[in-house]
């Protein structure tokens, strides 16, 4: 190993830009809207869960968005839930499953797979605050108002 005059040539790789947003084909659905919504929200500390918490924060007028399961098996539920909404106009979104919308508010265990576990069911959840400004915000806020 000398000192003198061994340089090694080194060849440089043309740079290529690599994108990771692939276009989208397809507007999002409002499902998934509701899904990413909650997903940041909950990351942000912005959900209440069950009716004690969604109740409470439906009356303090804390609410954006209201998501009820349309299966509940207790009317009174239901009719509390819309009739808090409706007189504090905070937009309601029904959903078919207990167990998915559980498992959209982070009541279930993750596996190492990234699989839900031990899923607990939900009726209603309120989102106080939606955290970061997302596509899916935009699909939902644009489905209130159209419709």
């Amino acid at each position: 190993m000398s000192d003198a005059g061994d340089e090694i040539q080194v060849e440089e790789a043309p740079a290529v830009e690599v994108t990771t947003d692939a276009p989208r084909t397809g507007k999002m659905s409002v499902e998934e809207a509701l899904q990413q919504v909650l997903k940041n929200a909950l990351v942000h500390d912005g959900l209440s869960r069950g009716l004690r918490e969604c109740a409470k924060s439906l009356d303090k007028r804390q609410a954006h968005l209201c998501v009820l399961v349309e299966t509940c098996t207790e009317a009174e539920y239901i009719k509390l839930i819309e009739a808090l909404c409706a007189e504090h106009k905070i937009n309601l979104i029904k959903v078919g499953d207990a167990k998915v919308l559980g498992t959209w508010a982070g009541l279930c265990k993750i596996d190492k797979e990234g699989n839900p576990r031990k899923i607990v069911g939900c009726s209603c959840v309120v989102v106080r605050d939606y955290g970061v400004e997302s596509e899916g915000l935009h699909v939902l806020l644009d489905y209130f108002k159209n419709r």
